[in-house]
């Protein structure tokens, strides 16, 4: 019986800007995304039976029909007409409940793996639209990019090509708290009207491509980060530990806690990182670049 390896690569947001709250109770909202190295892996192994079976080493991490991979795995099952079933065994290194996309990430791997070792043959955009009813995050993944941008609940993607060169180098924050993303998009409602800069993605997209840090500094954005910073001090604690370091472009990544930091180069991302991770710190730490 084949088995499939695949990574699943976590996610961060230079910019997410949202826009207002919509019918369904989610949100519109414009973002970037930008895939990083910091990846879990998913080892996918066909069972004769039809069951999904999930196995994690993660601790708190579900292993029932409530895990994102689980919901891919049945949601292709349905889609495909196939009766065989699968065992997921999920290898976790992103940070849970980080605002790094780590489920969404999974559940997209999931899917390319199953499309593949099941000989489905769907396309990149049927798959896109099955990962769409898992969540917002999950079909930025499916587009193998190293940068998109998401529209209407961040699920619509247009991939950007003049990025595909780009690679950041980022030292990240991780503060040892969950942050429930639902929790968070409901208090925006409440605190919205708080921050009044709000700049343009199109003048980060243009940053990136220029590699102009300075312009990125400015451009960076998040409409999140002001609430889950009300709500969760360690947001603050993080991006001041960040400017200590001497890092001037920082930002909360998607509703949080995780912060990150773009660094000059792989060298000064590894040195900052070593150095974090030796003092005694409330964070987890880690280096990760754009893939």
């Amino acid at each position: 019986m084949k088995t499939l390896t695949l990574p699943s690569y976590a996610k961060l947001n230079p910019y997410l800007r949202v826009l207002n709250l919509r019918k369904d109770n989610y949100h519109n909202i414009k973002t970037i995304f930008e895939r990083i190295s910091l990846h879990d892996t998913i080892i996918i192994k066909p069972r004769k039976d039809s069951k999904i079976k999930i196995i994690c080493n993660a601790p708190g991490v579900p292993t029932d029909s409530s895990n994102l991979a689980f919901r891919s795995a049945k949601l292709l099952q349905e889609a495909g007409r196939v009766d065989c079933g699968v065992d997921i065994k999920i290898i976790k290194r992103i940070p849970v409940g980080a605002g790094l996309g780590g489920g969404s990430s999974n559940a997209a791997a999931v899917l390319t793996g199953l499309n593949k070792l099941w000989r489905l043959n769907f396309t990149r955009k049927k798959l896109a639209r099955i990962a769409a009813r898992i969540g917002s995050d999950v079909p930025f993944f499916i587009y193998d990019i190293p940068f998109g941008e998401g529209s209407l609940r961040g699920e619509k993607i247009k991939p950007l090509v003049n990025l595909k060169d780009i690679v950041l180098w980022h030292v990240i924050l991780m503060p040892k708290i969950k942050v429930s993303t639902p929790l968070i998009y409901g208090k925006w409602d409440t605190f919205s009207g708080l921050t009044s800069r709000v700049p343009d993605a199109k003048i980060l997209t243009l940053a990136l491509e220029r590699k102009d840090f300075p312009l990125i500094n400015r451009a960076l954005f998040n409409s999140l980060e002001e609430v889950s910073a009300k709500l969760y001090p360690q947001v603050d604690q993080a991006k001041e530990k960040l400017i200590q370091s001497g890092l001037k472009s920082i930002l909360m990544s998607g509703s949080g806690p995780a912060v990150f930091g773009i660094c000059s180069s792989r060298k000064e991302a590894a040195a900052l990182s070593d150095r974090l991770k030796k003092g005694r710190t409330l964070f987890k730490v880690f280096a990760a670049k754009t893939v």
